[in-house]
């Protein structure tokens, strides 16, 4: 039986072999990128294919705007500001200024593992308003849908969800209408498809006959992926393909997307990067406004410009890599972050900062 190093040489010798010339291609999902770094997949491919990190960190894609805001809130004496790790790191549009940050200053942030654990929180502290950091694309919606009907149907008065969730579709085709943006195919994030199926991609060949591949995760599924684009472009037959078929349907999963239908609606949100795009954001339903908290407290995000000389609006829209930012692996290292590609576990600019050498 041949072994996987076997398998993985004549995936590769199959795909030198396929008559294409220059060629570039582009993921839009964080852990696809930690998985291409950490198996050193570009330095194996043929030096004409070239693979590209797009908009796939939700906490890369949040704009500083939207963090000094953030910001501004921790400081208010009655609110606590609950959200995942990541987003404790993110600075503004002031190199340094983030929640962690704003906590040594005496703002309550409290790091949260789940939505639910931020409604435990307001269960337990009735004397504080609990504002949780909602981020991410179509894969942890539904949790965070399920979250805000949990509270509902408790009763809890003093939560609020800061929606920053948003959805991969609307930043494609923002992405592609770019001038200047040019890829020949994409590999699709295999999380998202799992709750829009394969059907939420099915736009990217019938619009605008672009390859499209639904990828898994293993650096063999990644891989496979690459080999079927490079092959639907060497045929001239762009289609999407689903790679990925051990956990994506062709429909998708129908109690993810009705739970998300339940409680949001598209509306326009921001996106470093790429400005604000239209219904690319999720926002709490009528049902649900209540628990809105930019409606409670009435949230304004001023215009900002990002840090001096932070080139992560163009890292992840595959103008730029990260090695070509100025400040990447000097004045900006995981541990002194300047930009959020530095900070996310699923950062472009992390992911090459700890991979230095494999990719």
């Amino acid at each position: 039986m041949p072994s996987a190093r076997e398998d993985v040489r004549r995936l590769l010798d199959a795909l030198a072999a396929l008559p294409v010339g220059e060629i570039q291609l582009m993921e839009v999902c964080g852990t696809h990128t930690m998985s291409i770094a950490q198996a050193g997949i570009k330095s194996m491919l043929p030096g004409n294919i070239r693979l590209l990190s797009g908009p796939g960190c939700p906490v890369c894609v949040t704009p500083p705007q939207v963090i000094d805001a953030v910001l501004a809130l921790s400081m208010e004496k009655d609110v606590i500001i609950a959200s995942y790790g990541d987003m404790l790191r993110v600075p503004g549009s002031r190199p340094g200024d983030s929640l962690l940050r704003r906590r040594a200053l005496g703002a309550k942030v409290q790091t949260v593992y789940s939505p639910v654990d931020a409604v435990k929180l307001a269960q337990e502290r009735p004397d504080r308003q609990i504002v949780f950091l909602g981020v991410g694309f179509e894969t942890t919606a539904p949790g965070t849908a399920a979250a805000m009907l949990t509270a509902q149907e408790a009763g809890v008065k003093n939560f609020t969800l800061w929606s920053m969730l948003k959805t991969v579709e609307p930043a494609l085709r923002a992405l592609i209408a770019m001038d200047g943006f040019h890829v020949d195919g994409f590999l699709c994030p295999g999380h998202v498809a799992t709750i829009i199926g394969e059907a939420g991609f099915a736009f990217l060949p019938a619009e605008y006959k672009l390859p499209a591949v639904i990828a898994g995760f293993e650096p063999e599924d990644i891989l496979a992926s690459v080999y079927r684009l490079t092959r639907q472009i060497a045929e001239k037959s762009p289609r999407l393909e689903n790679e990925y078929r051990r956990a994506v349907s062709p429909e998708g999963n129908r109690l993810a997307q009705n739970i998300l239908r339940r409680c949001f609606e598209p509306r326009a949100d921001l996106w470093r990067g790429l400005g604000q795009i239209e219904n690319s954001g999720l926002g709490l339903n009528e049902e649900l406004r209540d628990f809105d908290a930019e409606q409670r407290f009435g949230v304004t995000c001023a215009a900002a410009e990002p840090p001096t000389a932070c080139r992560c609006g163009e890292v992840i829209t595959g103008r730029l890599s990260p090695e070509q930012c100025p400040l990447f692996g000097r004045s900006c290292t995981p541990e002194d972050p300047v930009g959020p590609c530095m900070v996310s576990s699923e950062g472009a600019c992390a992911a090459a900062y700890k991979y230095q050498g494999v990719i």
